[in-house]
C-alpha cells in the first residue's frame, strides 16, 4: 500500500534542498540515501513519478532533503506542497472505526522512543494532559487522516496508521498518538518556514 511519508515545504538554500514536514516516525529509514519516493501530485521534475534521495540532514528540528532530480532553488520551489509517498507492506493499517466513534476522543501524545522503550503500559501510566480532541476523520485514497483540534484551536491532520496511532480506546474515551517531530504543527501558517541559520548564509543567499 502507499502511505504519505512527508509534505515538501520551502526550499532551503540555493542547491535544490527542501524542508519537509514528517508524516512518519522513522525518517532515518524512509529518507536514507538512495531511497525512491513517489511524488504526489506528478511533476515534470520527476517524469517517472518518483524522486531519489541524494542526501538528508537535520537543521535543528527540521529535516532537509536533497534529490538527484533537483539541482537548484527553482526546482525545489516547484515541489513545494507536494507529498512524498512510500510503497510499503510494513505500514499496518488501523482497525476500522466510524467517524462518529472517534469524534470527541481526547488525544494524548507520547514520544515514539518512549513508547517503544518503556512499553505501552508504562507510557499509559505517565500520560499528561491531552494535546487536543478528535474533530473528524478524512478518508483519502492513500490513507485516512484524523483531524485533531489542538488546545490553541488550530487543527492538525494525523495519519491514521498504527505506527503513529498505536492505541484507540473507545471505552476510556481517548487515543494515543506517537507523532514524529513537527507533525502537530504541520498545518499552522509558519509550519514550513525553514530555519534560516548559518546554512543559508553559507549558500550565499541574502537574508531579508
Amino acid at each position: 500500500m502507499r502511505v504519505q511519508a512527508a509534505r515538501i515545504g520551502k526550499p532551503h538554500g540555493i542547491r535544490g534542498e527542501v524542508t519537509v514536514q514528517l508524516l512518519t516516525d522513522d525518517p532515518e529509514t524512509r529518507f536514507a540515501r538512495g531511497e525512491v519516493l513517489i511524488l504526489d501530485p506528478a511533476s515534470p521534475l520527476a517524469p517517472e513519478g518518483t524522486l531519489t534521495v541524494a542526501g538528508a540532514r537535520w537543521n535543528k528540528s527540521i529535516l532537509v532533503l536533497r534529490f538527484e532530480e533537483v539541482s537548484d532553488r527553482n526546482g525545489a520551489e516547484a515541489l513545494r506542497n507536494h507529498h512524498l509517498l512510500i510503497d510499503t507492506e510494513e505500514a499496518e493499517e488501523t482497525e476500522g472505526y466510524y467517524e462518529h466513534e472517534l469524534t470527541g476522543l481526547a488525544v494524548y501524545a507520547v514520544d515514539p522512543e518512549e513508547w517503544d522503550r518503556a512499553g505501552a503500559d508504562a507510557a499509559r501510566a505517565r500520560l499528561g494532559e491531552p494535546v487536543g480532541t478528535v474533530s473528524g476523520l478524512q478518508t483519502l485514497p492513500t490513507q485516512d487522516l484524523l483531524a485533531v483540534t489542538l488546545a490553541d484551536g488550530s487543527e492538525s491532520l494525523v495519519p491514521f496508521v498504527a505506527e503513529i496511532v498505536p492505541e484507540v480506546d473507545l471505552e476510556a474515551g481517548r487515543i494515543i498518538i506517537t507523532p514524529p517531530p513537527g507533525l502537530l504543527d504541520l498545518n499552522r501558517d509558519d509550519a514550513d518556514a525553514p530555519d534560516r541559520g548559518d546554512d543559508d548564509a553559507q549558500d550565499g543567499e541574502p537574508r531579508p
